[in-house]
């Protein structure tokens, strides 16, 4: 793909969008990231420019992201953190404009659309890339780690939760039913738990679904399983929930020689949501929560042996970036993987509307 700067200037970066992915994850990361500079924050809400500059000073502000567009020369790489419905023609204006970008997940509304921006980028040569910041998770590099070590034998069963008590709506796009906005759980935190399964055990064959609306006044799916089979072999069931009362693991992971069970959130997001940023100490968790692997027991009864987590590392996804565009580093997160997962999160959708398993 081709890159706008040499390695050792800094990629000056067009950021479109300052709500919760713009402010919390995509602004302290790509301002923690070595060759990356933010240029310019684009949001038309007062108070959110307030914030953008409060929390970089130099930063400037636009908008809109016609701003951004009109003087693509000034700039190296456009990130769009904009609601759902606005990913794929911000992408696409980028793209046009001659600009690398990085797109939140779900990078599209459907596959086809992916493929079509995936096509795009090809054509002009730029990198597009999707944030699926969740392959940097604690306990998903450490999952990774052990089935390439060979600690489980074969893996038989993926169970893999985001499991959240929200019983209250908090209201916003996200939970609006209107099919245009691509809200609901599965293909918010949907997007993550499926990306994830994919990385580790290989394209799906099959997916059931069952999605439910549970909470009073709730327009669209707030519980949600999707069960794939992979061509592996391998069956993941991944959950996906604001109306858990009590919380599973978020890993359980059942191989031939031994299971690996982990429970609790990588600290990543919290961390990044209280206003630290990336440094030497970054991703770490306490002994106390490390999973635990072994076979005969449950770990609650001290079954097995405690797994050191390795520490997350979403600086990790923009370093990775940084190096695509500078070196001809390989893209981190492609379209069409991440094309691959909304195969699996349409045919979940189609599963629980007709309540039958859909082949891919």
């Amino acid at each position: 793909m081709t890159g706008r700067k040499t390695a050792g200037t800094p990629l000056r970066v067009g950021l479109v969008g300052y709500g919760l992915a713009g402010s919390v994850f995509h602004a302290p990361l790509i301002a923690a990231t070595e060759g990356l500079t933010l240029d310019t924050v684009v949001t038309s809400n007062p108070e959110r420019q307030e914030q953008a500059r409060a929390g970089f000073p130099d930063v400037r502000l636009a908008a809109a992201p016609e701003e951004l567009f009109d003087r693509a020369d000034e700039l190296d790489l456009v990130v769009v953190a904009s609601p759902n419905k606005t990913h794929v023609p911000l992408a696409t204006a980028a793209l046009k404009a001659g600009l690398p970008v990085v797109v939140d997940k779900p990078v599209a509304g459907t596959a086809a659309e992916a493929r079509e921006l995936a096509a795009l980028a090809e054509e002009r040569g730029l990198l597009l890339s999707v944030f699926q910041n969740r392959r940097w998770d604690n306990d998903f590099l450490t999952l990774r780690k052990l089935i390439a070590e060979g600690e489980l034998g074969d893996v038989y069963r993926f169970e893999s939760r985001f499991e959240r008590w929200r019983p209250e709506l908090k209201g916003g796009w996200r939970e609006s039913g209107d099919p245009t906005e691509i809200g609901g759980l599965l293909y918010d935190l949907g997007s993550h738990v499926v990306d994830q399964a994919l990385v580790l055990f290989g394209p799906a064959a099959s997916v059931y679904a069952e999605s439910d609306v549970r909470r009073p006044g709730a327009q669209t799916d707030d519980d949600t399983f999707i069960a794939i089979t992979h061509t592996s072999g391998v069956r993941s069931h991944l959950y996906a929930s604001a109306t858990t009362a009590q919380l599973g693991p978020r890993f359980r992971v059942l191989g031939s020689k031994a299971g690996y069970v982990k429970y609790g959130l990588d600290p990543q997001e919290a961390d990044l949501k209280e206003g630290r940023r990336p440094g030497p100490d970054w991703g770490l968790e306490p002994e106390d929560l490390w999973g635990r692997v072994g076979a005969g027991e449950s770990p609650l009864t001290g079954g097995g042996r405690p797994e050191p987590t390795l520490p997350g590392d979403y600086p990790a996804y923009y370093a990775a970036v940084a190096r695509a565009l500078t070196d001809g580093g390989p893209n981190p997160v492609t379209a069409l993987e991440a094309a691959a997962a909304l195969d699996v999160l349409e045919a979940a959708r189609r599963s629980a509307h007709d309540g039958v398993a859909v082949s891919l």
